[in-house]
């Protein structure tokens, strides 16, 4: 989320003034790097005309500098902050994306666009990225007008949306699917998106990562159900601790994810650092206990918390 406090820093410091240099260096030797953006990227519009909205996210053009930093290759849009000061921000965040060489799913100018994937490429093999959204409804795309893919996961998985991963999986050598699903601060998968993610592998996901709880959960086979947070400027819950995080680093083939290594990370107000000593710590025995639920081992190798699939 580069809006709010955060949207200060790239202005008066420079877009290197948000992350630690060995965070920096950690997902730059990445073949690819995709995140959730959790804002638009505008310097217009106006907040979302809804009462019960409590947050309103909007981070300046200077955010795509950012993100070039960081070696971002792409972002999903589709989550509730989106269209957080409208359609004409909106928009320009796709143009901004687009003009600092950054693909984007999960929102578009129509409904098709923001269904539609993108391919992204590293020595040759093709990975197809999809983003969809279970909330609100309300910041949907329709045949014309702007927003997110929108799908009403609480219920079930809708035909386009297994239609869709199915289709891009005949054009990829594999599919990262990457849902913004469930409610906030939540220690643990609801049940909706447990019921979702298993519908989303058989579809052809050869990956699913999803996020919008704030915390991390646990991983189960090829579903990373909640990546937490990466930086941000929010509130910190002394017991669920969104201030500590992971980075994930996946090694993925055309049969699936092989080996998963995650990163401990401390997210300070509007700065993100590589994890120390009591913070190491408790993530560790966090992420353990949360991929034990799920029937997954996770070993500890070099400093990363690694969860070797194949």
């Amino acid at each position: 989320m580069l809006g709010r406090s955060v949207a200060e820093r790239p202005i008066l410091a420079g877009p290197e003034s948000l992350v630690h240099p060995d965070v920096v260096a950690t997902a730059q030797a990445a073949d690819l790097f995709v995140l959730n953006l959790e804002c638009c990227i505008s310097d217009r519009g106006a907040p979302w005309p809804r009462s019960d909205k409590p947050f309103f996210f909007r981070a300046p053009p200077a955010a795509v500098g950012v993100l070039n930093h960081l070696g971002v290759d792409c972002v999903t849009l589709a989550n509730n902050h989106a269209l957080d000061f409208g359609e004409v921000a909106l928009l320009d965040t796709f143009e901004h994306l687009t003009a600092g060489g950054i693909a984007w799913v999960g929102a578009g100018p129509d409904v098709e666009r923001a269904r539609r994937p993108v391919v992204l490429e590293a020595d040759g093999f093709r990975l197809a990225v999809m983003g969809v959204t279970d909330h609100p409804e309300d910041f949907a795309a329709g045949p014309r007008r702007p927003g997110v893919a929108y799908a009403d996961l609480w219920n079930e998985v809708p035909g386009w949306l297994i239609d869709g991963v199915s289709e891009a999986r005949s054009r990829a050598d594999a599919v990262l699917m990457t849902p913004h699903w469930g409610p906030n601060m939540t220690p643990e998968p609801v049940p909706h998106v447990r019921q979702a993610a298993p519908a989303l592998v058989a579809a052809g996901a050869t990956l699913v990562a999803g996020h919008s709880a704030h915390v991390f959960h646990g991983i189960q086979g090829p579903v990373l159900f909640d990546l937490g947070d990466f930086l941000d400027d929010y509130a910190v819950d002394p017991e669920l601790r969104n201030d500590l995080g992971l980075l994930f680093l996946v090694t993925l083939d055309q049969g699936g994810p092989i080996r998963v290594e995650a990163v401990p990370l401390r997210l300070e107000f509007c700065f993100t650092r590589p994890a120390e000593g009591d913070e190491v710590a408790w993530i560790g025995r966090r992420f353990r206990d949360a991929c034990a639920a799920m029937g997954t081992q996770v070993q500890e190798e070099g400093g990363r918390l690694v969860v070797q699939l194949r």
